[in-house]
């Protein structure tokens, strides 16, 4: 019988297990969707080992281009080796179009092209429901300091870039998304990088012909079948057979 691995941290959509190496972490992806801080939820059958994919591929992407992430390697169809960081306790939020609270919150009407990349935070903390805060808050609480948050921009705007231009030459828009940074400490030098996960669950992803929403706005606001909308993104990205159609038995393409 295997060892049991010892759980480090479990969230919405992802378990941590202690790594298999020093330093190390083991992502685990749940097949759990949630919506409003946890207030809706189900579990789509698939979701976990396409979100594990996804993420490889950008994350793979990322270093590919220079942006320092916390990914190592993928293990398996669940499972990813992620470097263990310190989390600051934000998540960046980069909008390209108006949608979800910013249309509300602003008065605009969603897919309004916004005048550039505007980035914003929210403070990671779910029975808050995850508000959000000024940079003047961020440095007065010491979660980061201003050092930080410049290189947090500069990091989030290049992944920006990134995806926009990847979902782009995959007929889709991406609206806006999120992303979480951790510190990695080496001796004295601290370093920044993208943590968590790149996933159709923290981007708002767009049909660029149609609008058809490709991303959890589906699940919020039962606009049809997630499992649908998360194979698509896949197929565009060459990450499945171009015939398939559900998720519930995902086919990936190594």
């Amino acid at each position: 019988m295997a060892p049991r691995r010892k759980k480090i941290y479990e969230g919405k959509a992802k378990i941590l297990y202690e790594g298999t190496e020093p330093g190390t972490l083991i992502q685990y992806f749940k097949d759990d969707a949630t919506a409003f801080n946890a207030q809706k939820k189900a579990t789509i059958e698939g979701k976990g080992v396409l979100n594990n994919r996804l993420s490889e591929f950008f994350m793979t992407g990322l270093t590919n281009i220079g942006v320092p992430n916390h990914f190592i390697r993928r293990i398996n169809m669940r499972e990813q080796l992620v470097r263990q960081v310190e989390i600051i306790p934000l998540e960046v939020i980069v909008r390209n179009f108006a949608a979800g609270s910013i249309a509300k919150r602003l008065g605009m009407e969603e897919g309004t092209p916004l005048p550039r990349p505007i980035v914003e935070y929210s403070f990671k903390n779910d029975e808050l429901g995850d508000p959000f805060v000024s940079e003047e808050y961020i440095i007065a609480f010491g979660w980061a300091s201003q050092q930080d948050l410049d290189d947090i921009v500069s990091l989030a705007l290049r992944v920006n870039d990134f995806l926009s231009g990847v979902f782009f030459g995959a007929g889709i828009k991406l609206i806006d998304f999120k992303i979480e940074i951790g510190r990695i400490w080496d001796g004295d030098f601290m370093r920044l990088v993208v943590a968590d996960e790149i996933s159709p669950d923290s981007c708002r992803l767009w049909d660029v012909k149609t609008g058809q929403k490709l991303d959890k706005d589906v699940f919020r606001r039962d606009l049809g079948s997630l499992t649908d909308a998360y194979t698509e993104v896949a197929r565009r990205l060459g990450l499945m057979p171009a015939n398939t159609t559900s998720l519930t038995k995902p086919t990936l393409i190594n």
